[in-house]
């Protein structure tokens, strides 16, 4: 008779855990930054001026947002700059993804920049245990036009089809680089009216690269009604054809922006009814790619604990080895570390998405940290909970 899997115990209400990395003065400044942005309306209008104010280079905006959340929510402006957070990351048990954070490029110098910005960072983890991931956006890549024309429009013209092949190829020459040095590329999820594009171009990758180890992974975003069963019925195309299969899943960003466009267009919106669906969409997708582990290679990207909890009991109900390289978790760096570090400390596969770039490139990602949907002042206000609740443990 099999011995029983004993449950391995996770408290993500063990605040010295989770901020073991910070200093005292780290914790403070942590703190008045929340506080700040757990008031949304403040924080809409700080967002908006502050940042078009580095936008269009004002007198001290720079130095302002760099001291303040681009200190939390992004590693350095290069890849050098981004070695002192990986290191931390990693003393602390946790892997990090590089994620070059330049958005909605329009020339093709600049994507092809991109294109070696990416290049670079899979040369980077490839000398780094604790990088097993880099990220690609296809919106850093080809014009986000590009991206929608691509999608809507029934006859394309050659300039496109021309477009579209360089767009290809740059992916590919990522993915082709990924796979000689071991190194795994998430590719990132955008809006529902350029994703089809991206869903493509990311199952072919698979096809051509995850046939030995699951090198590509392709994100699927659970706030969608449709997503579940896109992954399931994906899922069947790679045993069907051979290969492993890449998922990373998250619940989505651009609910609010989904929403508005479609009421405006007069569609039907693609966004869950309600937040239950979006759980239970998502729980299904980890029980899913959990059950079928040995082949699909997946992410369970969240900051929400249930979740989290609810994957990991999973793979102790199962008996699986959590460092398994199939079984992972992820969360945003400066975000939920009382997940991240406390699922480390019990010896889980867990990483920190670490954005990088120039401040004034990693605007449209700063803006989606700030201001997060509607849902922006409970995530900063379960944030500052925790923060507090240490300062108060360390008696500051």
């Amino acid at each position: 008779m099999a011995k029983p899997v004993p449950k391995t115990f996770i408290n993500f209400d063990n605040t010295e855990i989770a901020f073991a990395n910070k200093s005292n003065k780290e914790l403070i400044r942590t703190s008045r930054l929340f506080k700040l942005m757990s008031n949304s309306m403040l924080t809409k209008l700080l967002s908006s001026v502050g940042l078009l104010a580095v936008k269009f280079n004002l007198p001290f905006a720079r130095f302002a947002v760099k001291q303040t959340i681009y200190e939390q929510f992004c590693g350095g402006e290069t890849l050098l700059d981004c070695q002192a957070a990986i290191d931390k990351l990693y003393e602390n048990n946790a892997f990090t993804i590089l994620d070059y954070g330049a958005e909605a490029k329009s020339t093709p110098e600049e994507h092809d920049e991109v294109k070696e910005q990416i290049a670079q960072s899979i040369k980077i983890a490839a000398a780094n245990n604790s990088v097993p991931v880099v990220v690609c956006k296809l919106s850093g890549l080809a014009d986000n036009e590009l991206l929608e024309r691509l999608q809507n429009s029934d006859a394309i013209s050659d300039a496109d089809q021309n477009a579209y092949q360089k767009l290809y190829d740059r992916v590919d020459q990522i993915c082709q680089k990924g796979n000689e040095f071991g190194v795994c590329i998430f590719i990132d999820a955008e809006e529902s009216w350029m994703q089809v594009t991206i869903d493509r171009i990311a199952i072919e990758m698979m096809s051509k690269y995850n046939r030995e180890k699951v090198i590509v992974y392709n994100t699927y975003q659970l706030y969608r009604h449709d997503k579940l069963a896109q992954l399931k019925s994906d899922y069947r195309k790679s045993q069907e054809e051979g290969y492993l299969f890449g998922v990373k899943f998250v619940r989505g960003a651009y609910m609010d922006k989904e929403r508005s466009r479609a009421e405006e267009m007069g569609y039907e919106s693609p966004i869950q009814k309600d937040k239950s669906s979006t759980d239970e969409d998502y729980d299904e997708a980890i029980k899913f790619c959990i059950e079928n582990y040995k082949t699909i290679g997946s992410c369970c990207a969240t900051h929400n604990e249930k979740s989290s909890l609810y994957q990991a009991e999973l793979i102790d109900q199962l008996g699986l080895d959590k460092k398994h390289p199939h079984l992972n978790f992820s969360q945003l760096y400066g975000m939920s570390d009382q997940i991240t570090f406390n699922l480390a400390e019990v010896g889980y596969n867990v990483a920190k998405y670490v954005v990088y770039g120039p401040v004034k490139e990693v605007i449209p990602y700063l803006i989606r940290r700030a201001q997060e949907n509607t849902s922006v002042t409970r995530e900063m206000g379960r944030e500052l909970k925790f923060i507090q609740r240490e300062i108060k443990r360390r008696k500051l």
